[in-house]
């Protein structure tokens, strides 16, 4: 299973996140056959030089992002030309699609899913970048797909400061689809529904699977009335109402620091959202275990924290065909 990239061509080796505060990277290699973290860099962003948004501009101060690119991919190593690019979920809009009858052609079933969402689109769908992969089978025959809609100018923005920077986005994710993927590679079997919350400085996002099929995703901005932990409480009502749901089982809880980097209190406002989550659920969480899909190479002190920084960045590749 694959979740639908806003735009991807063929697998790169090396990730980059663009977040509000940090950019990020992670080169792949291999050692023995086994896919290797052999590099990771972190370089935080002045305030106010991202600002992730759906329709408005992301890259206000083009500069400063192009020169922390610039950095972070120097320290990276290597001669990268083609990367997976990482961006926050606020920039996209996630709808979940129901047809009934797929067509045969892939240029119908895309106009047919731009119809669908074309109400919806806080913008002229002609504008956006659409991307849509299937998701659950219907009753009947038909299925549900999950669709990625995204302003194609706000996808330029980033594109453009990874040209100035030396590197081509060959593929092109929102961060929380980034760790579905990384939890799906890690070669665990999924079996029965879960359920992964990703916790941000700027939003918190929360997405039900059902084996590898995504039905449900909810984005919230930082600052609303309600906390995250409520909000995932509320989910799991939903859930058990309106979705048939019979219990999660498994829980992820994944997060960044205020940073965007690997930072102690990056872990510990993980662990405390993880207190949280358990005590409305009943349910004991796991956080997302990258050496499950890569190891780090003997140059890289792995621990937790910096782990948070990884899983995005290694799903990333999963989901753009990297051999992990």
């Amino acid at each position: 299973m694959k979740l639908p990239s806003l735009f991807t061509t063929s697998a790169p080796s090396v990730a980059v996140q663009i977040a509000s505060r940090a950019v990020s990277g992670i080169t792949l290699g291999r050692h023995g056959g086994a896919p290797v973290i052999a590099a990771h860099a972190v370089e935080p962003l002045p305030a106010g030089a991202v600002v992730p948004a759906l329709t408005s501009q992301n890259i206000v101060d083009r500069p400063a992002v192009v020169q922390a690119l610039s950095r972070m991919l120097a320290r990276l190593g290597g001669r990268q030309r083609r990367v997976a690019l990482v961006l926050p979920d606020t920039v996209a809009k996630v709808s979940l699609v129901r047809i009934d009858s797929v067509p045969a052609r892939a240029s119908d079933l895309d106009q047919l899913i731009r119809w669908h969402v074309r109400k919806s689109a806080p913008f002229p769908v002609e504008d956006a970048q659409v991307s849509a992969s299937p998701g659950a089978a219907l009753k009947g025959g038909g299925r549900e797909f999950v669709v990625a809609l995204a302003r194609r100018q706000v996808v330029d923005e980033f594109e453009t400061v990874c040209a100035e920077a030396g590197v081509q986005a060959g593929a092109v994710d929102i961060a929380t689809f980034s760790l579905v993927n990384a939890v799906l590679a890690a070669g665990r079997e999924v079996v029965g529904d879960w359920l992964l919350v990703h916790l941000t400085p700027d939003y918190g996002s929360i997405v039900i699977l059902r084996g590898q099929d995504l039905i449900f995703f909810r984005n919230r901005a930082e600052g609303s009335d309600e906390s995250l932990p409520d909000l995932v409480h509320q989910t799991a009502m939903y859930y058990e109402d309106r979705l048939a749901g019979g219990g999660f089982a498994r829980v992820v809880v994944a997060g960044v620091g205020a940073d965007g980097g690997p930072t102690a209190s990056a872990t510990s406002t993980l662990e405390g959202m993880r207190r949280q989550i358990e005590a409305k659920l009943g349910v004991k969480t796991e956080t997302v275990d990258p050496q499950r899909v890569a190891r780090f190479s003997d140059r890289i002190a792995a621990d937790a924290t910096l782990a948070i920084t990884i899983a995005p960045l290694l799903g990333a590749l999963a989901g753009a065909g990297a051999d992990v």
